[in-house]
């Protein structure tokens, strides 16, 4: 049996300029992304650790595109779940041929907080994002456990087992 392939990214970084958005001829919504990402190396000549930044181009199609478009800017910190792509065309100017390796997104996560987003102020903005759970928060759960200390049995109580 063959081994399966796998072309599979994920990464995190912050964008280096603005979403750009476009339509195409198709009512197809394209959003291309700049995503910088730092590879920590161990500076040979002084021992130092130094950050190297990688610069990625990454394309979101569709209504996702449109959110990303929407709620990014320059600086935010994006998380990037997808698949290389690449690309060969002519170049314009008939010099020959140019390649590409591009990341087609499956998924974009916003992180960072609201204040991330460049407009800062303590309100919230009009039509800006505001993060939310549909899962509402029970503290409870996270209550401390009680310890067991002083004498007694070790075994817990009938009415401690969630079964």
């Amino acid at each position: 049996m063959a081994a399966t392939n796998i072309n599979r990214v994920v990464l995190t970084g912050n964008l280096t300029s603005d979403p750009e958005l476009r339509l195409l001829p198709s009512g197809m919504s394209v959003c291309k992304l700049r995503v910088a990402c730092n590879t920590r190396r161990k500076d040979n000549a002084s021992g130092e650790w130094v950050d190297k930044p990688n610069y990625f181009d990454v394309t979101v199609w569709g209504a996702q595109g449109e959110n990303c478009a929407r709620f990014l800017s320059k600086g935010r910190p994006v998380a990037i779940d997808g698949r290389l792509e690449w690309r060969e065309w002519e170049a314009q100017d008939g010099s020959g041929k140019r390649q590409a390796v591009d990341i087609i997104a499956d998924s974009v996560q916003f992180l960072g907080g609201r204040d991330d987003m460049g407009g800062g102020g303590g309100g919230q903005q009009q039509g800006g994002f505001t993060p939310r759970s549909d899962v509402p928060v029970d503290t409870g759960d996270f209550a401390p456990a009680p310890m067991g200390g002083g004498g007694g049995s070790s075994a817990p109580a009938d009415d401690d087992i969630p079964f």
